[in-house]
């Protein structure tokens, strides 16, 4: 049967529980095991798609459409796991779920309560889960902290896994902080003490501890983790800081945690290594032959999270060019006050991402236009797109008042427009063009030399598309449209003639790409901007 594996935090959040699931998921994977991966959210909200990227971070899209947590981006690229709205479980969901059934009648006049109605509901999407991917292992994280208020169903749904499947088909995992007191020069293990203890009061007593800590643990320090919190001492795991989070399966794998999670389950497996993923991507990371800087021009930027797939599909480029790339973030904003030459002077590439509203826009356009009349290679996607579009129009098409719908209703000339579809839509949530959908590609452009086919399938978050009574105009001029949507024509990908490489898309490229398999237009954008000189 499905083995499951929950993984949990504790003392603080951003431990890195997704990159510690992800990790564990990869090197699992490298012995031969077929991994699914879900993420519980304790929060209220039916999904993030409504919630603010400064409270919530980016917004993670599958190739189904759904809208979900971040980490779920860590899991696609650490391992081949398909992804989908399965994957992601949120309290919202959860008692929206059994609200539903119980005003249809299902529960047959019961009182319905957090247990056993709310946890049984919790642990059938697990198992749906598990039986939909054919997986031979599931890794559930669970959101928040140990304590929490908000994760208590999720915690106790996993407590009451081990009951229904029996001992050695549940594993649980803790992610806590060993702290380094620098005053005292002392290692302190009393958090994770606190926290293992929490988690136990719960009635889950952790099976391997992930013991997050910028110094090494001696033995002695282990020993006493294992001591107190009744864990083997060879389960008490090292997750030190690491220069990139593609160490962490090597961590791993080196002190033997798959072996000790393939004995727990009484799995034999063949043994194999992560040569590949060493020789292909860390040592690229650590010790690449070229560097290159690239400025993302965005309005979220003082939040890492907010961009973290684009951030990381710029380190995949770099990985597949040998280089490494040093990102410059720039507030749209402060480019708006201070001038494009002053905040971009320095950097051989341009990147301008997505995103909603009208704070900002401004200052995006001038970086755009900075960058094409200074040939410095550009990438502009989703919103970044549109944005090229609207400086295209204003600054070579001289339409002066170019702009979006979104931004000004009232434009002479609508270079963006909503949907059709979305035109009489009240509901927020859910309801954008989302997930995959097909582009057929011109053949002689930047995008057909980077994936060097005709059609392909990209996700998409989005309501405003380029408005094709425009179309004629702007290519005239030297605006090339090369990627179209085969069913309804809406403009894909556009990019500049006269240019070294200069590529808009309106769909998000960057939740496909992977650290040993780098997206192609992210490939070719690092590509382009290592070969710009001044």
């Amino acid at each position: 049967m499905t083995k499951y594996i929950f993984t949990t935090g504790g003392v603080i959040s951003s431990l890195g529980k997704g990159i510690a699931s992800a990790s564990i998921g990869r090197i699992l994977e490298s012995r031969g095991l077929k991994v699914a991966l879900m993420k519980f959210d304790p929060y209220i909200n039916v999904d993030p798609g409504t919630m603010n990227p400064y409270q919530h971070g980016e917004v993670y899209v599958t190739e189904d459409g759904a809208e979900t947590d971040l980490d779920l981006g860590y899991y696609e690229r650490f391992t081949s796991a398909k992804i989908s709205k399965l994957n992601n479980l949120t309290t919202g969901q959860i008692y929206n779920t059994v609200i539903t059934k119980e005003r249809r009648g299902d529960y047959l006049g019961k009182t319905i309560q957090v247990i056993p109605h709310i946890t049984t509901e919790i642990k059938e999407r697990v198992k749906k889960l598990g039986k939909a991917s054919k997986a031979d292992v599931v890794i559930v994280e669970i959101g928040g902290t140990v304590g929490d208020i908000e994760s208590l169903p999720f915690l106790e749904a996993a407590r009451q896994f081990r009951l229904d499947c029996g001992f050695n088909n549940v594993l649980y995992v803790h992610l806590t902080l060993v702290p380094y007191i620098k005053v005292a020069g002392e290692i302190k293990t009393k958090p994770t003490q606190h926290s293992v203890g929490t988690l136990r009061e719960i009635g889950i007593q952790p099976d391997i501890l992930l013991c997050r800590t910028e110094k090494e643990l001696s033995e002695e320090v282990k020993s006493k983790i294992s001591l107190f919190c009744n864990v083997a001492q060879e389960a008490v795991i090292e997750a030190k800081d690491v220069k990139s989070i593609y160490e962490v399966p090597l961590i791993f794998k080196a002190q033997g945690l798959d072996k000790i999670i393939l004995r727990h389950f009484g799995i034999r497996s063949k043994k194999t290594d992560l040569k590949d993923w060493k020789k292909n991507v860390v040592e690229k990371v650590l010790h690449p032959k070229h560097k290159v800087k690239i400025a993302v021009v965005g309005k979220y930027i003082e939040l890492q999270d907010a961009y973290k797939s684009i951030y990381e599909a710029l380190k995949h480029g770099g990985i597949a060019n040998d280089a490494e790339v040093e990102i410059k973030k720039v507030d749209a904003e402060n480019l708006e006050k201070e001038g494009a030459r002053k905040l971009l002077s320095e950097v051989k590439g341009i990147l301008v991402p997505g995103g909603f509203g009208l704070r900002g826009i401004e200052g995006k356009i001038r970086a755009i236009r900075y960058a094409r009349e200074n040939k410095i290679p550009f990438f502009g996607i989703c919103l970044g797109m549109q944005c090229a579009v609207i400086e295209f129009s204003r600054n070579v098409c001289n339409l002066a008042d170019a702009s979006s719908t979104e931004f000004n209703k009232k434009t002479r000339h609508p270079l963006i427009s909503l949907l059709e579809e979305q035109q009489k839509i009240s509901n927020l949530g859910a309801t954008m063009r989302l997930g995959a959908y097909p582009c057929r590609i011109k053949k002689g452009g930047f995008a057909y030399r980077a994936y060097k086919k005709t059609l392909v399938f990209e996700r998409h978050r989005h309501r405003y598309e380029f408005n094709n009574a425009y179309k004629k105009r702007l290519c005239t001029r030297g605006l090339s449209i090369t990627g179209v949507n085969p069913g309804k024509n809406l403009a894909e990908i556009v990019e500049l003639k006269d240019h070294p490489w200069f590529v808009g898309v309106q769909f998000h490229p960057e939740f496909k790409s992977k650290p040993d398999r780098a997206h192609p237009l992210f490939r070719e954008f690092i590509r382009s901007a290592l070969k710009f000189n001044r």
